[in-house]
């Protein structure tokens, strides 16, 4: 079918009917806002992330009535524990009177909104890597994390979680973890999986602001390498069959490919995740007058929606929320 080119210019020319026309919406319930919170009693600067804090449990209650109030239904919780807390076996993420459960705890009294944790154990072990290592050969052992994955996810649903979302990429997590909480009777306790993670350039800022990055090597042994298709497909499908709610690609601007394949391979709520180097950017930017800071994070966040997202995790969501 022809469209006559007058009509089609007629319709671009008038914002109004443009708007009209739209058949892609973004609303709060799309967003789910990430926050870094540690067990201090001030919130603190992060300089590679600016306009973000790591929010102290004292403050973290009214943070989240922000959230709440912005209509974001859900938030993803990065607890940042003490140094002195941290150890080779990650043991204070399974400690159920360690400063992670204290801040799942505090956050779960907001109601009403839903509670999701990270599940990883970077920010708790002395190596910052995110599975137990084998010491003399300086690798992750993967199958020995599984039961601390899966023993840390029934601390934090015990906690408040109502979501974790396991992170760190180690085969077999999300059939450990559901085993784990399902075992405790703590089946309404869902899993958001970070099924298809690529070994990236974008999380600098992040590492800085979780104190997790590695002291040795990297993690592109873990995680996903940007140069294979094929490894896509098998992640997602893995991580279903073993009981995931919902799956996650990280980072998300790069990777709209990836976002629009896995969506006609899964009913699944898909989530995107606005990562910190790829936040970080657009701030930067702006700061040098390139871009229109609240215009590029709009246009981005309608691409991943345009892509298939059913989920934006981004640390611009409230701020983008309660400017409009």
């Amino acid at each position: 079918m022809q469209y006559p080119l007058l009509r089609l210019r007629r319709f671009r020319k008038n914002d109004t009917i443009r708007k009209a026309m739209r058949d892609i919406s973004i609303r709060p319930e799309n967003f789910i806002q990430p926050l870094f919170v540690h067990p201090g009693d001030e919130d603190q600067e992060i300089p590679t992330l600016p306009g973000v804090k790591r929010i102290s449990i004292k403050n973290v209650k009214s943070y989240l009535e922000r959230v709440k109030n912005a209509k974001i239904p859900s938030v993803l919780i990065f607890p940042i524990p003490h140094d002195k807390e941290k150890d080779k076996s990650a043991s204070v993420c399974v400690d159920p009177n360690g400063s992670p459960a204290e801040i799942i705890s505090k956050a779960a009294e907001v109601k009403d909104l839903n509670i999701m944790v990270d599940l990883c154990l970077c920010p708790y072990t002395d190596h910052g890597h995110c599975g137990l290592i084998n010491e003399k050969k300086e690798e992750i052992e993967n199958d020995s994390t599984l039961e601390i994955l899966g023993k840390s996810a029934v601390t934090l649903a015990k906690a408040g979680a109502d979501w974790v979302a396991p992170s760190g990429m180690m085969d077999g997590m999300v059939k450990y973890i559901r085993q784990y909480l399902d075992d405790e009777n703590l089946i309404d306790t869902a899993i958001m999986s970070y099924s298809i993670k690529f070994a990236s350039g974008f999380y600098g800022p992040f590492r800085d602001a979780a104190h997790s990055s590695p002291s040795f090597s990297d993690r592109k042994t873990y995680q996903m390498d940007y140069a294979s298709e094929k490894q896509i497909s098998l992640e997602l499908e893995q991580d279903i069959q073993e009981g995931a709610d919902a799956v996650m690609v990280k980072p998300s601007l790069m990777y709209l490919d990836v976002i629009q394949k896995i969506k006609g391979l899964c009913d699944l709520p898909i989530a995107a995740y606005q990562v910190s180097g790829e936040y970080a950017m657009i701030k930067a930017a702006h700061e040098k007058n390139l871009v229109n800071e609240r215009e590029a994070f709009e246009e981005i966040m309608y691409a991943l929606r345009r892509a298939g997202t059913d989920w934006i995790i981004s640390y611009y969501a409230l701020e983008y929320l309660e400017g409009l």
